[in-house]
């Protein structure tokens, strides 16, 4: 994966998830329904932590938190499914099962590097949402806001699994993070000819992080 994609997915993560931040003061005044909950308890983890001055400056914390507290909220499963789209159909449940991790932990990798920016006074509104009894998927859709900046809008594409609510998309101003990497993983296996190829890339490239 070339250094401007992943640059751009760890920027879509970072900007969807600092986001979060602004839902403790909305959800004072809201109704939350379990979707949006979920997000909002995630949000309150990361604050947390980014009131300790050293936190950002602690690689090996940065990525335990992110690893332990973040992306358990993530189905990584659907989304590497999703991200690898017609080549996930036809790989063996050992590649499979490699392919997760290696992206799983890509994305921590590459999250984890980015919490030196800075973002302040975020506010954030979240959009009704309508769920009845047995919807198993629902988009949590949000408005956010910062002073002297456009809003943004953060989409956040979720399922129920085994019980409780998980993400496995987000759209910033309708980007999609599996989408927007979908075509380059189906490049890179286009041009090695083997998935197993690629998993081996995305392993020594995390070795390197």
């Amino acid at each position: 994966m070339n250094t401007m994609t992943t640059h751009k997915l760890a920027r879509t993560l970072l900007l969807g998830f600092f986001f979060l931040l602004g839902s403790i003061a909305s959800a004072a005044t809201e109704k939350l329904q379990p979707p949006q909950m979920l997000i909002d308890l995630t949000s309150q983890a990361l604050l947390a932590k980014l009131k300790d001055p050293a936190f950002a400056s602690n690689k090996t914390e940065i990525r335990a938190f992110v690893d332990q507290s973040i992306f358990p909220n993530i189905d990584t499963v659907r989304m590497s499914a999703l991200v690898l789209g017609k080549h996930w159909r036809k790989a063996s449940k050992q590649q499979k099962k490699q392919f997760i991790e290696a992206f799983k932990t890509l994305l921590v990798n590459t999250y984890s590097t980015t919490f030196t920016e800075q973002f302040d006074d975020w506010s954030i509104k979240y959009l009704p949402l309508k769920l009845h009894n047995g919807d198993k998927t629902t988009t949590v859709k949000t408005i956010v806001s910062q002073p002297g900046k456009a809003n943004a809008k953060i989409d956040y594409a979720m399922v129920l699994r085994n019980g409780r609510w998980k993400i496995y998309d987000l759209k910033v101003e309708g980007i999609s993070l599996v989408i927007s990497n979908r075509e380059t993983f189906s490049q890179m296996i286009k041009d090695s000819r083997s998935l197993d190829k690629v998993i081996a890339e995305l392993e020594a490239k995390n070795n390197k992080l």
